[in-house]
């Protein structure tokens, strides 16, 4: 096999799943590793650029059940796994800090790529069952949806940056579309065939349906875990926001064709192709894009032909389909690790430099979110000079 081609087909895998590898750091590049303190043992680990907020970050995982259809994989019940971010109370500090993956599930995705590499998953921001912070007022809510043969964890700088800005985030994994660990250890991978957007979308109304559950005071979770103190009081359920990545784009924009509950969406590069297909909407919409502008993806530019509210598509130059999401900050990492450079490379993360890419993630999407869940904020005005990279195209 030709070299290159072997190490795109690593990469692949690993673009998909976010896998990250411990590698030394350059200026703009992802932290390196961090080599476990002697007496301390185990694998080395990466970091994850934190998260700029005035509030810690909390996070919970919920484990749902799909009781009005099939699982489209096994016909049998449709189960998901979900986590809540939200801004976390006093005391967070004595809670643990979650991975970016859970070990076993981390551990089956080097398995599955063919790595031998003893690294440990990556820790976030967020702190497992702290409480939730107590305001004057109820907070916010946005979903996510993630990509094709990904996971709910692939956007954590995002999340994680809107939970310490004062949002409830909820990401869903879509079980058989991505990898994914239930409480009870079982790993899943993304084997099914045919999963759709519409598939994305029936998920995400599930974690709707439980945070209507939520908000009312019962718990969820099908296995009756502890839910994190405050958090059913601290949901805002008339200002829901929803973003998507990919596939999860398109789940973003069916969600809002048939259930209005979610009041502003925002798609990550996503093609907007699905049967029954993507229907006009009266509600703002973002996109972020890169290879799938409307100047290159009709269905794209069929589905902004059809949007009657507010609407704007933003580009960073440089940027390339996963520039949005954390791999752009992880992939770097591999290609050093496989040996991969200069163009081919390039193919992967575009040129668009990780943490100039780390900024706008922070930037836009908190924006776009502020302008239409809070009624406040500039930056959508127009182009900025602190982010030169990012052209706003004609609406027309």
């Amino acid at each position: 096999m030709n070299p290159i081609l072997s190490r795109r087909s690593l990469l692949a895998s690993a673009v998909a799943t976010g896998l990250a590898v411990p590698l030394a750091a350059r200026p703009g590049s992802a932290a390196p590793a961090r080599t476990p303190s002697p007496g301390e043992g185990g694998p080395a680990r990466i970091t994850l650029p934190g998260p700029t907020g005035p509030h810690r970050v909390g996070t919970a995982e919920l484990h749902l059940v799909d009781k009005s259809r099939p699982d489209p994989e096994t016909g049998g019940r449709r189960e998901l796994m979900a986590s809540v971010w939200y801004p976390a109370g006093r005391g967070a500090g004595r809670h643990p800090v979650a991975d970016w993956m859970p070990a076993a599930g981390w551990h089956e995705l080097l398995a599955w790529v063919g790595l031998a590499a003893e690294v440990a998953p990556p820790r976030t921001a967020g702190h497992l069952g702290a409480p939730v912070a107590r305001g004057r007022d109820r907070r916010p809510v946005v979903l996510y949806s993630h990509g094709n043969d990904s996971c709910r964890a692939e956007t954590t700088i995002v999340v994680q940056e809107l939970a310490s800005h004062g949002y409830v985030v909820v990401t869903v994994d879509h079980t058989y579309d991505g990898v994914s660990q239930f409480p009870d250890g079982r790993v899943t991978l993304p084997t099914a065939e045919s999963f759709t957007p519409w598939d994305s979308a029936a998920d995400v109304l599930v974690a709707l349906d439980a945070l209507d559950d939520i908000a009312a005071g019962r718990n969820p979770d099908a296995d009756g875990r502890p839910l994190p103190a405050g958090l059913g009081a601290a949901l805002d359920l008339r200002r829901i926001g929803m973003f998507g990545w990919s596939k999860g784009a398109t789940s973003t924009a069916l969600v809002m064709n048939v259930d209005r509950r979610v009041r502003a969406g925002l798609g990550f590069d996503g093609e907007m192709q699905a049967q029954p297909p993507v229907a006009g909407l009266d509600r703002p919409f973002m996109l972020m894009t890169a290879e799938h502008g409307r100047d290159a993806e009709p269905s794209v530019a069929e589905f902004w032909s059809m949007l009657r509210g507010w609407r704007l598509e933003v580009r960073a130059d440089g940027a390339a389909h996963g520039s949005y999401n954390d791999q752009q900050w992880l992939v770097p990492q591999l290609a050093e690790l496989v040996g991969l450079g200069g163009e081919d490379l390039a193919d992967w993360v575009g040129t668009l430099d990780p943490g100039r890419a780390v900024r706008i993630q922070r930037a836009y999407p908190k924006a776009f979110f502020d302008l239409h869940l809070r009624g406040r904020g500039h930056l959508l005005d127009g182009p900025s000079r602190h982010f030169p990279e990012v052209r706003f195209l004609p609406r027309a």
